[in-house]
């Protein structure tokens, strides 16, 4: 949707995501895992896979994307953007142009949704490398429909969407390296502050564009609000970073407290001491029965 509401139900689903994925990699860094995710358990507990935390995520993957692509068709209520072609028209043109390419960018993310789903639940074997490159597929296809979105565009709509390809373009790479090299904990936190950038300029954009605070529009034509665009996009890149440090020290602590609470726990409940020669059962009852006597 080309309106404040277009672009904030995306910014905030992918600010989630990146937020609950960047818990994940800094306690698997904090417990030096391999992995983000824990792995599906084996084939014959299936049963119980529809709760896992791999399989929760293809089906969030649907279920957005889904509510985003209906918002392209019917929202606002009563309209319908269904129709490709107006063929009222003698020359059958081409009609909702910028409907259509968002409607197309959700439902690579869909399909992501779908390849989680089955690797996680269908298949005999999970397959990572093919969940990545499902995700790596749709940010490749949201770069090139971006490149067209533009197309006229006014100066300042161009500029704000080129700078969204920056933190896209990363995610896309990043993503296809992790096909063929995956559990990577430099890639993992690439990954989520790109993740983090892309989700707060992408609410940055709603309201630079539809609802600037001021009150008063951007005008293209001024030097100054270009310049300034850039310049907010540098201090998102900042406020990823800031994010990432918040969660890393909340995470850590949340840790440490953790190992320090289960540690203090098996320190106070010892196993009782079982010895085949029965020496160290029998030294208690000894030592019982002389202070027993000594009274």
């Amino acid at each position: 949707m080309g309106n404040l509401e277009g672009h904030l139900l995306p910014g905030i689903f992918f600010l989630v995501y990146s937020l609950y994925y960047s818990v994940l990699v800094f306690l698997a860094l904090l417990r030096k895992q391999r992995f983000v995710k824990p792995p599906p358990p084996p084939r014959e507990k299936h049963e119980r896979m529809w709760c896992h935390l791999g399989l929760l995520e293809g089906y969030i993957k649907l279920i957005c994307p889904l509510i985003s692509i209906l918002g392209e068709l019917f929202y606002p209520l009563g309209v319908n953007h269904l129709k490709i072609i107006d063929w009222e028209d003698p020359h059958r043109p081409f009609v909702h142009k910028d409907y259509w390419q968002h409607i197309t960018m959700n439902s690579f993310f869909m399909l992501s949704g779908v390849v989680d789903v089955v690797s996680w639940f269908c298949l005999a074997r999970h397959k990572a490398h093919l969940e990545r490159a499902a995700e790596a597929l749709a940010f490749y296809v949201l770069m090139l429909l971006m490149v067209t979105h533009v197309e006229n565009k006014n100066v300042l709509e161009v500029r704000v969407h080129l700078l969204l390809l920056v933190p896209t373009c990363l995610l896309a790479l990043v993503l296809t390296i992790e096909v063929w090299i995956p559990d990577q904990p430099r890639l993992w936190v690439l990954k989520t502050w790109m993740g983090l950038v892309l989700s707060t300029w992408l609410l940055q954009t709603g309201v630079l564009l539809y609802a600037p605070p001021s009150g008063q529009p951007w005008k293209s034509e001024n030097p100054e609000d270009l310049a300034f665009v850039t310049i907010f996009f540098t201090w998102h890149l900042v406020l990823g970073v800031a994010i990432l440090a918040v969660i890393y020290g909340l995470c850590s602590l949340w840790h440490h407290r953790c190992t320090s609470f289960i540690k203090g726990s098996r320190d106070r409940y010892q196993p009782c001491p079982t010895d085949p020669s029965g020496e160290l059962l029998l030294k208690p009852r000894a030592e019982a029965a002389l202070s027993g006597g000594s009274v």
